[in-house]
């Protein structure tokens, strides 16, 4: 990724379900106009899903997801349709492939992307080798089924496909993702001072992506940004003319910074922009009260969207692990998943914290948050957790 691409976690992601040889492939390749995915008569060419990032006119940065075909068979076949499972609750869009008649394996699926909330688009392929009433009866068994009006497609003389953009363009889910991380917390002229520690999750000559995301904000709404590590608040504090309206700390920092602060300043971090950004902040700040619940014998899940390998100072392996176990004792029993691991089954966690989810998209983010929701076990994310568990959680602004 070059400096100039929009994140793949900030594109709008459009799924492709259908069954094996469905045409899912040939429909990507027709509206990218490029051969992106690998095409064949033979059921099954597509394994694990397909992430291809791209430019679309009208809809501007986009991760077309190819999936495997939710009909396959066999023990591998059963993996490729988890996997296929995963990318749904990454999608924001999906184009739901009919190329047959739809039976109970399509309404199946069906009711899985309605139960996810993702807007569907029915689509009839193939229709360069049907007679124009086969078209017809497929297309209205189609919307009969998904309760709204499907297309006719083409992938191999186009027909159709433009139609399709101007749909998908239509359908954008109106909270795809907020368009302020910041919110109301800045306005123009503003002072605002990050305080961002360069310690080995940030190798030499990077910033993380929350960091980028956040300053380039904070530069595109004509605010004044000051940069600093923690070694150097205090100077850096007594460089500035008048004390900053904002400081945006690293959540690993936050008392630091918090007893540091001048009383003029507001205080929030990172974390707690993305909770805002990418996931439900009101939920993870009501999960955040159920650290006072914790014992020596409770069970946390740490879940990172990170895959990296562990490190010293890891924030979510390794620092927040660190906190629960000064305050309940050596024995509190602390997992960490990282990636797209997540447990199916919750409930045997008495919290969840997560990270800021700065690599996944917000769909992806919300799925989890529901799904700890609807088995009733309380989530929170870093910032939000190290500012209750160090007592200033009241004190930190929110966007």
């Amino acid at each position: 990724m070059s400096l100039q691409d929009t994140p793949r976690a900030s594109r709008l992601h459009i799924g492709i379900f259908g069954k094996r040889n469905s045409g899912k492939s040939s429909i990507l390749n027709a509206l990218t106009g490029q051969d992106i995915a690998v095409t064949s008569d033979t059921p099954g060419t597509t394994t694990d899903p397909v992430y291809k990032s791209m430019e679309i006119h009208g809809l501007g940065p986009v991760v077309w997801i190819d999936t495997a075909g939710y009909d396959d068979v066999g023990d591998l076949g059963a993996l490729r349709v988890e996997k296929t499972a995963e990318a749904l609750a990454k999608t924001d869009i999906a184009l739901l492939l009919l190329g047959e008649m739809p039976d109970a394996t399509d309404k199946v699926w069906m009711s899985r992307l309605k139960a996810s909330h993702t807007p569907i688009i029915p689509v009839v392929s193939k229709m360069d080798i049907l007679p124009s009433e086969e078209v017809k009866r497929r297309l209205e068994a189609a919307e009969g089924m998904v309760g709204v009006p499907a297309l006719a497609i083409s992938s191999k003389d186009g027909t159709g496909i433009e139609a399709l953009r101007n749909r998908l363009i239509r359908a954008l889910p109106e909270d795809f993702e907020p368009v302020s991380i910041l919110g109301d917390l800045v306005t123009a002229g503003d002072s605002v001072l990050l305080v961002m520690p360069q310690d080995i999750q940030a190798p030499k000559g990077r910033l993380i992506l929350p960091q980028v995301q956040t300053l380039r904000e904070l530069l595109d709404r004509k605010c004044t940004a000051t940069c600093c590590t923690t070694d150097r608040l205090e100077a850096t504090l007594a460089a500035l003319k008048m004390p900053p309206k904002l400081i945006i700390t690293d959540s690993q920092v936050f008392r630091t910074v918090y007893d540091l602060k001048p009383a003029e300043s507001a205080l929030t971090s990172f974390s707690v922009l993305m909770a805002g950004y990418k996931g439900d902040l009101k939920t993870f700040v009501e999960g955040a009260a159920a650290v006072d619940g914790l014992t020596a014998t409770s069970r946390v899940l740490i879940a990172e969207a990170c895959t990296h390998a562990p490190m010293s100072e890891d924030i979510g392996r390794v620092k927040i692990p660190a906190m629960l176990k000064k305050r309940f004792g050596a024995d509190l029993q602390v997992d960490v998943v990282s990636g797209v691991d997540f447990p199916a089954d919750l409930t045997p966690y008495d919290l969840i914290i997560h990270c800021g989810g700065c690599m996944f998209n917000r769909k992806y983010v919300l799925s989890r948050i529901e799904k700890a929701r609807e088995q009733r076990v309380p989530i929170t994310n870093y910032g939000v957790v190290i500012a209750y568990l160090n007592g200033i959680l009241k004190d930190v602004v929110m966007p």
